[in-house]
Order: C-alpha cells, then sequence, then structure tokens
C-alpha cells in the first residue's frame, strides 16, 4: 500500500502528528476548547496566502499566523479576561475573511481540505520536531494544566504560573494544528484534536487512560485513512475525519451495549 519513499515518510510524519493531536486534544477537551480547534486552524489560513503570495513554504506561512495568533488570544485574554473561546471566535472571523481575500482557486482548495504532496526534508524535520515537542510539553506540565483547570487559585498556591501555563498551552495547540494542515486542512484539522479526546473521556477513568485512549484512536484513524486515501488515489483529510467520526459513533453504540 506504502510502497514509495513519500508516501512511507508522509505516513510517518501523519502518525507523529496524530499522536501529539490526540495528547494535546485531551486538554482541549478538559478546557472545554472543543468548539474552540477548528475555529483556531482558520487562523492560518491568511498565513498561508501570504506565503504563496511571496513564493514561500504554506507550512512555515500557517506556523507563523498561528504562532502570532495564539500570542494574541492570550494577551487579549489576559487583559480583558474575555473567555479563550469567545476570543478564538473572534479572531478565527478576521483571519478567515482576510485569509479568503488573499487566497484564491486550487490554493485555496489545498488550504481548506489540505494536500500531502512530497515532504522536503527541512518539512519531515520540523514536523518530527514540532510533535515531539507536542509530547514533551504535555508530558512534562501536564499536572500544572490539570491544577490550573481545577482551581487557579490552588494552581497560585502550588507555585503554577498560571499565565504561563496557559500561553505554553496555547502555543503547543496551535502548533499541533500548524503542523497537521499539510493532511487536513483548516477545516479538517480540528476533527483530530477533538474527536478521539471525546472518545477518551467517555471510557477513560485516569488521565493516563484519557492519552491511552485519545492517541490510540487518533493514529488509528490517521493510518486507516492515509491507506484508504492511497488506494483511491484521494486526499488523506477527509477520509481521517470519517473514520474518526465512526469510532466515535461506535463508541455510543458500545457505552450502550455495556
Amino acid at each position: 500500500m506504502f510502497t514509495t519513499a513519500s508516501e512511507l515518510a508522509n505516513l510517518a510524519l501523519s502518525t507523529a502528528i496524530a499522536l501529539a493531536a490526540g495528547m494535546i486534544g485531551c486538554f482541549a477537551v478538559m478546557r472545554r476548547m472543543a468548539l474552540a480547534a477548528d475555529p483556531m486552524s482558520h487562523i492560518a489560513l491568511p498565513g498561508i496566502g501570504v506565503a504563496l503570495i511571496l513564493g514561500g513554504s504554506p507550512l512555515l506561512g500557517a506556523l507563523i499566523m498561528l504562532v502570532a495568533g495564539a500570542v494574541l488570544i492570550w494577551a487579549v485574554e489576559r487583559r480583558t479576561r474575555i473567555a479563550t473561546e469567545a476570543v478564538i471566535g473572534v479572531t478565527f472571523s478576521v483571519a478567515l475573511a482576510v485569509g479568503s481575500m488573499i487566497t484564491s482557486g486550487e490554493e485555496l482548495i489545498d488550504a481548506l481540505f489540505g494536500r500531502a504532496g512530497a515532504l522536503q526534508p527541512w518539512e519531515f524535520i520540523l514536523g518530527l520536531a514540532g510533535s515531539i515537542a507536542v509530547v514533551v510539553f504535555t508530558l512534562r506540565y501536564r499536572n500544572a494544566l490539570i491544577v490550573s483547570l481545577v482551581s487557579p487559585e490552588l494552581a497560585l498556591t502550588s507555585k503554577v504560573q498560571v499565565a504561563r501555563t496557559d500561553l505554553y498551552f496555547l502555543l503547543a495547540f496551535a502548533l499541533t494544528i500548524g503542523l497537521g494542515l499539510r493532511y487536513l486542512g483548516v477545516l479538517l484539522m480540528g476533527a483530530l484534536l477533538i474527536i478521539p479526546a471525546v472518545i477518551a473521556r467517555r471510557f477513560a477513568s485516569s488521565l493516563n487512560g484519557m492519552f491511552s485512549i485519545s492517541v490510540a484512536t487518533a493514529i488509528l484513524s490517521t493510518v486507516s485513512g492515509t491507506g484508504a486515501a492511497a488506494v483511491t488515489g484521494r486526499q488523506s483529510g477527509p477520509f481521517i475525519v470519517m473514520i474518526s467520526g465512526g469510532l466515535f459513533f461506535l463508541s455510543l453504540l458500545w457505552r450502550r451495549r455495556t
């Protein structure tokens, strides 16, 4: 099924990104940011458009815009105390309007739905390093994230830097979205962050269990979707999301029978 070096490289990188998405997605769900993942991914669109106009890399353009957007969202939230999802919603609307104006045709379709294509060596290294960084952050800051989520006051007494932890989380969240845009695009990437984590939350009785189920679901969806795309000659993004969504509805049936 995966016969060329390019296909194997894309499979390896998409699996690494699925691992990162499965882990960071757990905290996104616990922080009630399930509906924020999709709008957050749209913030990348202006960066992609500018990169294409300048003849640069859409991946770098998306990452720069997402990082800038994450810092802006964090700063506005800290200054105004407006809920994170509300700030993301406003930022998303503006970014989508700007991005749709400067990106058109096939380029816009690729940005919205993803297109794997051939990987440059630096893209593979960057994607792998970014995925590892997200996983390391999630494991290292898991306790701080949980304490900040349960009680900001308790976090302060426990010497947890809540503001800094929130910023790091948003940056990790944005980085994961940016890395996955190649495979799922701005319209579908949010699903890979949220659906596996939602499934995991239904069954897991501990954070480690939630990590395990979410990561397994994300990787299974990604590998299966990529395989289906290779067989049919279509893009992998829709397949990944359909398989992930199918697993969610199957989990509902399983839950009822137990």
